[in-house]
């Protein structure tokens, strides 16, 4: 890939030095607003349609792409990228930045505070911007940590995606969510108002989490692998509880998710009108039917799955009884649970559940999309076009278009024919700024 030319050079240097935290996210490298060319060999610029372009200029303006040129044009401000494959920032549906799994992490949990995790927070948002994610949604972190995060990005304090945050997880009281294996009375210094029990309650912290800041609600409507407690995979929200949940998420302006492994939580939370289903792990011919009469995305978290299994029955396993029990149970199903689902029919967004497995490893994702049985274009899809319709944002991600958020990548190989150059990523650029750059 040829080298970026005049002031983009300049701020190449300074990707690499780390100093491109100081460059606001939503301004251009350029305080003067002049143009900038982006010459691009190869462009996918709308992944639903699978077209790819060839020798096209970007005219960027400010944050966003202002036009689309045939041929090589401009003068001043030129990125030159006319031998690499260009397309749009990539979308993980499904990270956890504040945390990731580790042998200490059940010690983070009670020993760092709601700064420290925002810091660590802005470590692996800089990671996964760096792989190409230009945005995320953070579902399930500590509300403090990740909103303070999700507003720093924002504001152009620190360098990372476009953050959509749930916060804390709306879950059932001793279940995936909530605080276990700890001491009675840490447990209950460290329990969430997002834990409740009954439709009534469950309303309420519905709603006290739109009121902290929630752009989504998540709920845990089964069992998890990572929660400390042998309490299984299956439904753990009552029927009326999950209606009560929807509903009061919906009432608010709020779509709402479900990590859901179980089938019964799954069909549940489907017939009570949630919006998307996290994981899948057990979906059954009924979950099927549901999603596609519906038109709810699934978010595989595929990575989640092979991380699981793989520490699980490793060496250096640091899983507790319980969580290596849920881990072995669930982990090895996941891939095929991902290839029915795309055998029938159903919607598929990319999302990695990231914090369990690495941050900046997120396009390792790809390649188990592929063995599940998408093809190169649909694995692309997944990250692009289907996740913004899935996140509600279609009209601020996914796609490079005039008027659109200018957040594109570049590879120097071909994607539609092998997936994995999505793992090599050379160039990365968010609302105008250029953070990679090789």
């Amino acid at each position: 890939m040829k080298s970026i030319t005049m002031l983009w050079a300049a701020a190449a240097a300074l990707v690499a030095s780390g100093a491109a935290a100081q460059t606001p996210a939503a301004t251009p490298v350029s305080p003067s607003g002049e143009a900038t060319f982006v010459q691009v060999g190869r462009l996918l610029a709308d992944p639903a349609s699978g077209v790819v372009q060839r020798d096209k200029t970007l005219v960027i303006r400010g944050n966003r792409v202002a036009e689309v040129r045939d041929g090589f044009v401009g003068e001043g401000r030129i990125v030159d990228l006319r031998d690499a494959f260009v397309l749009p920032g990539l979308i993980d549906s499904h990270v956890h930045l504040t945390g990731q799994q580790n042998p200490n992490a059940r010690l983070e949990e009670v020993t760092q505070s709601n700064a420290e995790q925002a810091f660590v927070g802005a470590r692996h948002a800089r990671r996964t911007l760096m792989a190409g994610f230009t945005t995320v949604a953070d579902l399930g972190g500590q509300n403090e940590a990740v909103f303070a995060l999700r507003d720093a990005i924002r504001r152009g304090d620190v360098p990372g995606p476009r953050v959509i945050a749930s916060g804390a997880s709306v879950s059932v009281h001793g279940g995936h969510g909530d605080v276990n294996g700890y001491r009675d009375d840490v447990m209950h210094l460290l329990s969430s108002e997002s834990v409740c029990s009954g439709p009534e309650d469950c309303m309420r912290a519905v709603r006290t989490q739109v009121r902290s800041g929630a752009d989504v609600i998540k709920i845990t409507a089964t069992g998890g692998v990572l929660s400390n407690t042998a309490a299984g995979l299956g439904q753990q929200f009552s029927e009326a509880e999950l209606a009560a949940i929807v509903e009061a998420g919906h009432r608010m302006g709020r779509r709402v998710t479900a990590h859901a492994h179980g089938a019964d939580g799954i069909n549940s939370f489907l017939r009570a009108g949630g919006d998307s289903i996290e994981h899948g792990t057990w979906l059954d011919a009924e979950s099927i039917r549901l999603m596609r009469r519906e038109g709810v995305y699934l978010v595989p978290t595929l990575m989640a799955g092979d991380f699981v299994a793989r520490i699980a029955s490793g060496p250096d396993n640091f899983f507790t009884p319980a969580q290596t029990a849920k881990a072995l149970e669930a982990g090895p199903l996941m891939l095929d649970m991902a290839r029915r689902a795309h055998d029938g029919g159903v919607r598929i967004a990319f999302g990695t559940d990231s914090g369990v497995s690495a941050h900046g490893d997120n396009a390792g994702e790809f390649a188990l999309l592929a063995r599940a049985g998408l093809t190169p274009l649909e694995a692309i899809q997944a990250a692009t076009v289907n996740a913004a319709a899935h996140l509600d944002i279609a009209g601020e991600a996914g796609r490079i278009a005039a008027g659109m958020p200018a957040d594109l990548i570049a590879v120097s190989g071909d994607p539609l024919a092998d997936v994995t150059e999505l793992e090599r990523v050379r160039f990365v650029m968010k609302g105008g700024v250029v953070h990679r750059a090789e």
